[in-house]
């Protein structure tokens, strides 16, 4: 049976090492399990979202409301922008998904870091394109300007606070450069995480009515996975002037985002409470991080993220720290497929924190 030949040539996206997966290969107890792979919030949701939920389970053999109302009219609200500025995906992957698929074709060019989200790149070969990368492991915008002059993409991906990194760029930045960029290049700026930098540092923050409507090659992409505590919801979305988000909608299949799922991000962007304490903790568990990585002498990239990544040296090798911590019931990410000997790892909670400093010190 013959298949697309654009799937020759690529690896299947390996997501962070399911809990349930390591209860039966290891024997462990699901208790004594501990996941830092997935950048999810170890607090949970907000107590207003499981109330919410609980209350329309019985909804469940109904589809969901299509024109997804009242979450456009909350992001609405947020962002002070119109309804047609907004496109919700099964989690900021499938819009990405979209837009590669709307702007893109065999042969085009795709511009990105050189190490960031694995998905940019997977999607990019769906269709024949063309992925470039800079040199830089962090975002430099000077290189991608020069690879911008030189290549002429039909997309670039800036990932910021940048994941598996966690580095991060400042507004003024991004501004200086979208400038120089022509009108019919499409810039996606994936800021997934930016609820975590802008309290860390208010330069980061992207004010999205002023992107869109300055910029109108630009899309801005959040998702409710992280700081809202949603991964298993699969909730994101695109923020662009209304012509973009009008060619999205012809790839969008219906019924994408279910009812159950719906309530949650709606409800979710509503306690503000929840997000600002679950992102507080964060940077009171990551500076435990900073002093660990300083007593052991390994090397981190500053993060603006609710992760960290340890850069181990020339004497340790990522994939065995992370198959011992594995087999201990401590699950991290192994940066080796970015070609990094590093691992990355979700700011838990304390106790979860305090679990792994005691477990990795055996194997460093």
């Amino acid at each position: 049976m013959k298949f697309n030949k654009n799937l020759e040539n690529i690896k299947t996206y390996e997501a962070g090492k399911p809990i349930e997966l390591v209860v039966r290969e290891y024997g462990i107890e699901p208790k004594d399990i501990v996941k830092l792979a997935s950048n999810e919030n170890p607090y949970g949701t907000s107590p207003k979202v499981i109330e919410a939920v609980s209350a329309i389970v019985s909804k469940m053999a109904l589809y969901p409301d299509d024109s997804m109302i009242k979450l456009k009219k909350a992001l609405s609200a947020r962002f002070d922008v119109k309804d047609e500025n907004i496109i919700i995906g099964s989690g900021s992957d499938q819009v990405i998904e979209f837009l590669i698929h709307a702007k893109a074709h065999e042969g085009s060019k795709i511009l990105m870091n050189s190490i960031t989200f694995a998905m940019y790149e997977i999607y990019s070969k769906h269709v024949g394109a063309e992925v470039i990368r800079t040199t830089s492991q962090e975002h430099n915008l000077d290189e991608f300007y020069e690879l911008y002059k030189k290549e002429k993409p039909e997309i670039i991906f800036i990932c910021t606070p940048n994941n598996p990194t966690g580095d991060a760029l400042d507004a003024d930045e991004i501004y200086n450069f979208l400038n120089k960029i022509d009108s019919d290049t499409l810039v996606v700026i994936d800021a997934a995480y930016l609820e975590y930098a802008v309290l860390k540092d208010s330069k980061k923050k992207i004010v999205v009515k002023n992107l869109i409507t300055k910029f109108d090659n630009v899309i801005y992409l959040g998702t409710f996975s992280k700081a809202y505590g949603l991964g298993g919801m699969r909730v994101g979305y695109g923020v662009a002037d209304a012509k973009i988000i009008k060619e999205l909608y012809k790839l969008r299949p219906p019924f994408n985002i279910t009812t159950l799922s719906l309530e949650a991000a709606s409800v979710a962007l509503g306690d503000e409470e929840f997000v600002q304490k679950s992102v507080t903790l964060n940077f009171e568990q990551m500076k435990r991080y900073e002093e660990f990585a300083k007593e052991q002498k390994i090397d981190i990239i500053n993060s603006y993220t609710n992760f960290i990544t340890l850069c181990l040296n020339s004497s340790q090798n990522s994939t065995k720290i992370s198959n011992q911590l594995l087999q201990k019931g401590m699950i991290v990410r192994d940066l080796s497929s970015y070609n990094m000997n590093a691992i990355r790892v979700t700011i838990g909670t304390q106790e979860q924190n305090s679990r792994f400093f005691e477990l990795v010190i055996q194997f460093l």
